[in-house]
């Protein structure tokens, strides 16, 4: 059965300018017949203005006459050029030049290590490439993947700066919107202090070596000095 554009409005237009019956135009709109009795008391669709289906080329003068005079005759609807410039159009996988299609493992990587967040699915649409491949790489399955490494995509030429933001973007606020509702804050973990860390400690002993040298060097100076002193007291 063909589908009817705008079926309420259809419907207000066939109550208000024909004698079809409910159910004739009911079974035409796709409604209940208890919508179109709604209709025709003024308590649905009221606000909604009425689309004459024959000039929006939906239905036939002659089939209208026809239901007009046989109450029992469903009308049968015509296929709208209308409908097929406003039905959405459904992209396809993309489409990846044969000359860049070795380097898809490359950017899927690239996802896999700097947006982990980024769903398999997103990234095989952006992509064109599938989720088998995305594991293959994820899990170094892959028949190349001594060879994979990961490079930005958009380098690669695979997708558009704006695309590669967009996705990225939504990955984030969907993790942000889970992490919210697992009560998991944004704040990671902070740098531990420096004396966790043993750094005063290494500095201390390099500062304590530093002094050590310094002193034996002064101490040598300062017997060469004495030396130089006694040999000028025996001349």
């Amino acid at each position: 059965m063909t589908e009817i554009l705008m079926p309420k409005a259809t419907a207000v237009w066939l109550v208000d300018n024909t004698s079809l019956t409910f159910d004739q135009i009911a079974d035409f709109c796709g409604l209940h017949p208890l919508e179109v009795k709604g209709i025709a008391d003024g308590e649905v669709a009221r606000d909604i203005r009425g689309a004459d289906p024959i000039a929006n080329g939906q239905l036939s003068r002659e089939e209208l006459d026809q239901a007009e005079k046989n109450a029992s005759y469903r009308m049968k609807a015509q296929k709208s050029r209308h409908a097929e410039l406003l039905k959405p159009v459904k992209k396809g996988p993309r489409y990846t030049p044969v000359s860049r299609r070795q380097d898809r493992p490359d950017a899927i990587a690239w996802f896999l290590r700097n947006h982990p967040e980024v769903a398999d699915s997103q990234i095989a649409r952006l992509l064109g490439t599938t989720k088998a491949t995305i594991d293959s790489v994820r899990n170094r399955s892959h028949w190349n993947a001594a060879n994979i490494k990961p490079v930005d995509p958009v380098t690669l030429g695979l997708v558009a700066q704006l695309e590669l933001d967009e996705v990225v973007r939504k990955a984030a606020d969907k993790k942000a919107k889970e992490d919210a509702k697992r009560g998991i804050t944004g704040d990671g973990p902070t740098l531990r202090p420096a004396s966790e860390t043993g750094v005063y400690e290494d500095a201390e002993t390099v500062d304590d070596e530093a002094h050590e040298e310094v002193r034996e060097t002064r101490e040598d100076a300062a017997s060469v000095f004495s030396s130089f002193s006694d040999e000028g007291d025996e001349d």
